[in-house]
């Protein structure tokens, strides 16, 4: 039987209080199996990005339960959170967030002198074919190489889940298809599920399940029958 990496059921999340209450996220009910490359799709404010701060263990619901395959996030202290996204998650955004006085390798360190079975910093940038680079800082390398550094500080950890928002929001389209995939790399190579929190439709062609968000709430859920590879996604 196919286990699920997450799963949720009423999650609710509300900033603020009264009038001026924000729900973010309005009763979400979702499954999300193992293995698999998500793309959740939706406009700015739609609650997609919410929703992955919660399963990320970066924020907490309202209400609701939200469980990484059997343990209830929910019920984890802020320590044991900690624990989970130190030895569960990688996170990738859409601004790379290296250190500048760091070169590729020492980035990719940072995570792998914390991880608890990691991949040797070389390893991780060979993964996303920057092994002629790791002695470069972020400044002498381009836009995409700087992503895949971040891709590949994420996945150095062996992460279980990957979670990516925007992770090709400021790049071309020829690099922006070549960063989509490394993530279907990483996504075949270590068996990590992958999700991609995006405003760019056409990219739910490669996914294997797309959940689209409208105001807070799953507005529908497609699982593609066959994907398409990044090379042929339109930008």
């Amino acid at each position: 039987m196919r286990k699920n990496t997450f799963s949720t059921k009423g999650l609710t999340k509300v900033y603020g209080e009264g009038r001026s209450a924000v729900h973010a996220l309005r009763g979400v009910d979702l499954v999300i199996p193992d293995g698999e490359i998500v793309v959740l799709l939706g406009p700015s404010g739609s609650g997609k990005s919410t929703l992955l701060n919660i399963i990320g263990g970066l924020d907490r619901a309202t209400e609701g339960e939200v469980f990484f395959q059997d343990q209830n996030l929910g019920d984890m202290t802020d320590s044991q959170l900690t624990r989970y996204r130190r030895d569960h998650v990688g996170f990738v955004f859409q601004f790379y967030n290296l250190m500048p006085s760091l070169t590729a390798r020492e980035n990719v360190e940072l995570v792998t002198e914390i991880a608890l079975d990691p991949m040797g910093a070389d390893e991780a940038l060979a993964m996303v074919g920057l092994s002629k680079r790791v002695d470069h800082f972020p400044a002498q390398l381009s836009g995409g190489e700087q992503q895949r550094v971040a891709i590949a500080r994420a996945v150095a950890k062996k992460p279980t889940v990957l979670f990516c928002d925007e992770p090709t929001g400021a790049l071309d389209s020829t690099t922006g298809r070549a960063v989509l995939q490394v993530l279907k790399d990483v996504n075949e190579t270590l068996g990590a599920t992958v999700l991609i929190v995006t405003h760019a439709a056409s990219q739910a062609a490669m996914a294997d399940r797309v959940i689209h968000f409208a105001d807070g709430r799953i507005r529908e859920i497609i699982v593609n029958a066959t994907k398409s590879p990044p090379e042929e996604i339109q930008w």
